[in-house]
């Protein structure tokens, strides 16, 4: 696709370089496009080193051009930068020639991430871009973190043209969850769920946007319809959709999605998920259900770590009893002294002082 490009837009400075210049430099400019037409490199380099051009000349500006699209076709994107500006910015160029050097710029400044470059040169023709300037701009404006103005382009394509590409639904979901508007996000997405309708993963992004906006309730909801219409996700993609949540600070809802997997058996029950909903429910500070979840695990594992995670809990929730024998169990279980002494040591101290409260309550 590269070559055809190239190819066409030089047989376009062809028309152009035909128009008053010195024969010696259109002879220069067709040998080299001959022979990297080829794939003759060296010889197209050679052809263009072979004249020189006087400074502000179309001649020159069409050198650079030609240079340009070489240093293009070779790889070499930091050049053929380079050359290309200088052949645009020395105005030598017809507006047709100039209008493609204009977007060709942009895609290899978009290629080497110079956002703000794409914007300059594409933004004072936005008015009347069509689909691939859009999406350009679109995305530089979005790697510029300058959501407000991306957002618009796009919405702008897409209302105007309902059966665009899914490129554009998929920047807007993006874009819009970049800004943490779920809503709307949520609203694109269920856009490309209609279009694909049996792809599995269109149902784990909609669950996953849910999942994000805190409604795990919706998020099952979606993962329940998948799996009646036969649609079946991987234990990994499970997995990481509840882990999602933890990671953008949600583990109420985590846990609650996956106790609700667990439950329903879209998930299998292991002792590693286990572990994890009990954490979930830890670090949601629901300390009831992560104690209920860790005593059924020390209970069956009679791992020392479930033990002392079990202690922990139900010290924090002051039950100094009950963490006494699971902090006992713990050490029955294996656990060092280094470990079980300091919550001990906290939780008969605290049991003392409660008992002299009482005493001193009674008398």
């Amino acid at each position: 696709m590269r070559r055809l490009l190239l190819l066409l837009l030089l047989l376009s400075a062809s028309v152009q370089a035909a128009q008053n210049i010195d024969p010696a430099v259109f002879q220069a400019l067709q040998a080299a496009q001959a022979a990297q037409q080829k794939g003759d490199h060296a010889a197209a380099r050679s052809a263009l080193k072979g004249v020189k051009a006087a400074a502000g000349s179309l001649e020159e500006a069409l050198l650079w051009r030609s240079g340009g699209y070489l240093a293009w076709a070779e790889g070499d994107n930091g050049r053929a930068i380079e050359l290309l500006a200088k052949a645009l910015a020395s105005g030598r160029l017809d507006k047709e020639v100039a209008a493609g050097e204009r977007l060709n710029l942009a895609r290899l400044n978009a290629v080497e991430g110079r956002d703000a470059k794409v914007v300059e040169l594409l933004a004072p023709v936005s008015a009347k871009a069509g689909e691939d300037v859009l999406l350009m701009l679109a995305q530089a404006y979005q790697g510029l973190g300058q959501h407000d103005k991306a957002l618009p382009l796009a919405e702008r394509y897409v209302q105007a043209n309902p059966a665009a590409a899914g490129n554009w639904l998929r920047f807007l979901v993006a874009a819009n969850a970049d800004l943490k508007r779920w809503a709307a996000a949520e609203r694109w997405q269920r856009q490309l769920l209609v279009r694909h309708p049996d792809d599995a993963g269109q149902w784990r992004q909609l669950a996953a946007l849910q999942q994000l906006s805190g409604a795990e309730h919706k998020a099952l909801a979606t993962l329940r319809a998948a799996y009646t219409k036969g649609l079946r996700f991987s234990e990994s993609e499970l997995d990481n959709l509840v882990l999602l949540a933890s990671s953008a600070g949600q583990p109420w809802q985590g846990a609650r999605l996956l106790a609700a997997l667990l439950q329903d058996g879209i998930l299998p029950r292991t002792p590693a998920r286990e572990e994890r909903l009990g954490q979930l429910w830890w670090q949601a500070r629901d300390r009831k259900r992560a104690s209920e979840v860790f005593g059924r695990l020390a209970a069956s594992s009679n791992n020392p770590g479930h033990w002392l995670s079990l202690a922990q809990l139900e010290l924090e929730q002051a039950h100094w009893n009950p963490g006494l024998e699971a902090l006992t169990r713990a050490e029955q279980a294996g656990a060092g002294r280094s470990q079980v002494g300091p919550w001990r040591e906290w939780a008969e101290r605290e049991l003392a002082f409660e008992r002299e409260r009482h005493l001193a309550n009674t008398d």
